[in-house]
């Protein structure tokens, strides 16, 4: 986080566009998810909800854009 500060007042905030948490639970992957590429539901450590590839497993770390809390990528 960036704060644009003026005359000791806060002016903006500028949040971060990608973070990285860590999956705490995740659905089983889908029969046939490896064929068609269709994504899973997980959740992370903050309690978010997205879909990730189903490649993903708790456990993992990966990065989630703030703009709209979808999976970018894995962290690395």
């Amino acid at each position: 986080m960036t704060a644009l500060l003026h005359r000791e007042n806060v002016v903006s905030i500028e949040l971060p566009k990608v973070v990285e948490l860590t999956v705490i639970e995740t659905t089983p992957v889908p029969k046939g998810a490896t064929l068609t590429n269709q994504l899973k539901e997980a959740v992370l450590e903050t309690g978010l909800k997205t879909r990730v590839p189903p490649f993903i497993e708790v456990g993992e770390v990966v990065r989630i854009s703030t703009e709209d809390s979808s999976y970018i990528s894995r962290a690395k």
